[in-house]
């Protein structure tokens, strides 16, 4: 079984796929060492081939290339519950057909300003499809590893559409039950009750995730693992409970009923919550604990979880790319590793505070390796969180959606769920304020290993010597050693930001930032990517914050960076239009020397327009020169050669993302870089990079790197190497 898991699990690490006559080979090959003495072998390859196949129709269901970008009309069911909770309506779109092309079975779609839309209808849409593509920065959280894993073959954007058909049977009921749980009065919090009873987040604001992110406690406001856990404990509890004390029937034998009664409740529980990828892993996990607690207790504890594994893999292998999916099974694991083999009995209150210390330790480093954000007061506020949600609110709530139809008793259950759940997001917010997520510098894969070591080596029982080491084993993934420029040479960094621009300069002793990218809506660049990247890369404070002008795709992230980060000083080409609270001051002719590398910065005297005003910035290191000229046009352009008669250099961003406003045949051949840089997002609306700017680059010679093509691009400015993009090497999932 651990075998046959390894195999499966394999396929995380793949940065491609193995081709088709391959993974025959491995099959045939894994089948023939089934009856020799190398089966262990055999089965890992038959783990590895299903995965890696499994995976490759997932890739093949994708849009086609040619399709890409395309506005074609198609029919489809909408799955699930519809998120109303942005400016746009978005939806998953299954079974969908065209008569045009053949189009991936589901898509992930967004309606801005559509009609309404209720899980279960059928409509006929017009769509503009996209491949699957996210921003790829090395850091914070993988969009199109979510996709893949949710079998999406291509996200899209509605323009018209007619419904063919309303909504029937589960579907319509899941969404009259959603639309009478939002109509309840419960102290603000219906729509957290309806994430807790159907797992609709759209309910929780962006302030709400906020909190749960800062404690947490995320784990506890979506139906996961632990809720689907806790309504079959309870079950099998009541049946348990009523033997114990003589009231169960006789004639029925307590354990099997008790098994198959708490079996049901969890797989009702998910599908009425939707049965999406975590509570099918979920059911699935319990399931096989309660058979192994009707017939093979014998076995032992490790024997069901290896067991829950393997069928959760088997059934799906791409869980493997979402974080849950090794959150879940590593805290079972602490959970078995922490209380077996103890000797003496302990009491609720004890059990609970070792439970929660596992998680807290234990996780530490699986989080840090997945990348995600560590709250510092997630222990604490899990001692309360849990108990209270899972005791109380979850409870309360579901008796009360269940009592909907009889007069006043589901709206009172509802009501005193909710008034539970608000006292508790204030005591979360409380903590929030105090102590913030924070995120963790990018560690090594031998730290990683060896804090792994050192959970196991601290949570291992009393008994076992030099437990304390566990504590000096974690030292290298906190305080891990970052690399830093030489004197003389930068550091430079080009973000995927989606159609907008930022910029990392990191010195030996300095750190800048130009630009932050956009903010659209409650989705804030700056807050999601800019500042989890430059956290991962070590940098907790700037020591400069460039806004080369202030348009949204430029400056719209900069608040949140300066909340984070904290620049000492703010220079924009446009001060007066960005926020009081920036304090920016002007983009002046200046000249610096920082550790060797040398900065320019110009201003256009006579700009008038937001993009005449582009601050640009010129670097220079050991001779080699990178110019940012943000979106000043070819005018601007010609200004500045004015001023630099003569000038070279060796790269060059692309103004304005490579519109034909920038980047000029004369300003293009006098500059003469020996490559261009296009910060930009895939299939944008506005055409960029236009083809006649692709087309002057190449008629020169000059090579082209593009974000949305490459992800984030990394220059080592004086050391006269190549730039490097976040894709090369990359994962399977990720386009090339």
């Amino acid at each position: 079984m651990f075998a046959l898991a390894l195999g499966l699990l394999a396929l995380r690490g793949l940065p491609a796929l193995p081709p088709g006559w391959v993974l025959l080979l491995l099959a045939a090959l894994g089948l023939s060492l089934l009856f020799t003495r190398g089966y262990l072998i055999g089965l890992f390859l038959l783990g590895f081939a299903w995965a890696c196949q499994s995976a490759q129709w997932a890739l093949d269901d994708r849009l086609a290339v040619a399709l890409d970008g395309r506005t074609l009309w198609l029919e489809g069911r909408v799955e699930g519950l519809p998120d109303r909770s942005g400016p746009s309506l978005r939806f998953m779109l299954a079974d969908v057909s065209s008569p045009r092309a053949q189009l991936p079975e589901t898509l992930r779609l967004s309606w801005f300003g559509g009609p309404p839309v209720e899980g279960g209808e059928r409509w006929r849409l017009a769509v503009k499809l996209k491949r699957p593509h996210g921003m790829a920065n090395g850091a914070g959280f993988d969009y199109e590893a979510w996709l893949t894993a949710q079998r999406i073959g291509a996200t899209g954007s509605v323009k018209d559409g007619q419904r063919l058909q309303s909504a029937s049977g589960p579907p319509a009921w899941r969404e009259a039950w959603r639309q009478r749980l939002l109509a309840v009065d419960a102290h603000g919090r219906s729509g957290a009750l309806a994430a807790l009873v159907l797992g609709d987040a759209s309910g929780l604001t962006k302030a709400d995730w906020q909190v749960l992110q800062d404690t947490g406690t995320l784990h506890l406001m979506v139906i996961s693992g632990s809720h689907i856990s806790l309504l079959a404990g309870l079950l099998y509890a009541l049946v348990a409970g009523l033997a114990r004390f003589g009231i169960w029937p006789p004639r029925l034998p307590w354990l099997p009923c008790a098994c198959l009664l708490a079996a049901l409740g969890a797989w009702a529980y998910s599908l009425m919550a939707g049965f999406e990828v975590p509570l099918q892993r979920a059911c699935i996990m319990v399931s096989i604990v309660l058979l192994w607690r009707l017939r093979y207790r014998h076995g032992g504890l490790w024997t069901p979880l290896l067991g829950a594994l393997l069928a959760v893999l088997l059934a799906e292998p791409l869980v493997v790319l979402l974080p849950g999916f090794w959150l879940s099974y590593a805290a079972v694991a602490l959970l078995i590793f922490g209380f077996s083999g103890r000797l003496g009995r302990w009491t609720a209150w004890r059990t609970w505070l070792r439970a929660q210390w596992l998680m807290a330790i234990g996780l530490l480093p699986a989080s840090i390796a997945l990348g995600l954000p560590l709250s510092v007061s997630g222990a604490v506020a899990n001692l309360i969180a849990v108990p209270w949600v899972e005791m109380l609110v979850v409870p309360l709530a579901l008796l009360g959606s269940l009592a909907l139809g009889i007069p006043w008793l589901g709206e009172v259950l509802l009501s005193v769920s909710g008034g539970l759940l608000e006292l508790l997001f204030q005591l979360l917010g409380w903590m929030a304020a105090l102590a913030p997520a924070w995120q963790p510098v990018a560690a090594p894969a031998w730290a990683l290993l060896l804090a792994m070591l050192g959970a196991l080596v601290l949570l291992a029982p009393s008994g076992v010597p030099l437990r304390a080491l566990g504590l000096a084993m974690f030292l290298p993934v906190f305080w891990p050693s970052i690399t830093l420029p030489p004197p003389g040479v930068a550091e430079v960094r080009v973000l995927d930001v989606g159609q907008g621009l930022s910029v990392m300069i990191r010195t030996h002793g300095q750190a800048w930032l130009y630009d932050t990218g956009a903010r659209n809506g409650d989705f804030d660049i700056g807050e999601r990517v800019v500042v989890p990247t430059l956290r991962s890369l070590g940098i907790g404070h700037l020591d400069l914050l460039m806004l080369s002008h202030a348009d949204n795709d430029h400056a719209g992230g900069a608040l949140a960076v300066k909340k984070s980060l904290r620049p000492a000083q703010v220079i924009s080409g446009e001060p007066d239009r960005l926020s009081p609270e920036l304090g920016a001051q002007p983009c002046r002719k200046r000249h610096w020397a920082i550790d060797g590398v040398n900065f320019e910065t110009w201003a256009w005297d006579v700009a008038r327009e937001s993009n005449d005003r582009s601050c640009v910035l010129q670097i220079e290191a050991d001779g080699e020169r990178l110019l940012l000229t943000g979106d000043l046009p070819q005018s601007g352009e010609l200004a500045w050669l004015a001023a630099h008669p003569g000038a070279r250099v060796d790269w060059l961003l692309a103004g304005h993302h490579g519109s034909r406003s920038s980047s000029g045949p004369a300003f293009v051949r006098a500059v003469s870089p020996s490559a261009a840089i296009i910060s930009r997002g895939a299939n944008n609306p506005y055409g960029h990079p236009h083809p006649s700017v692709v087309e002057r680059f190449r008629a020169l010679g000059i090579r082209i790197h593009d974000t949305a093509q490459e992800g984030a691009l990394t220059l080592m400015l004086g050391a006269h190497g190549e730039l490097r993009g976040v894709r090369e090497g990359a994962h399977f999932w990720q386009e090339k």
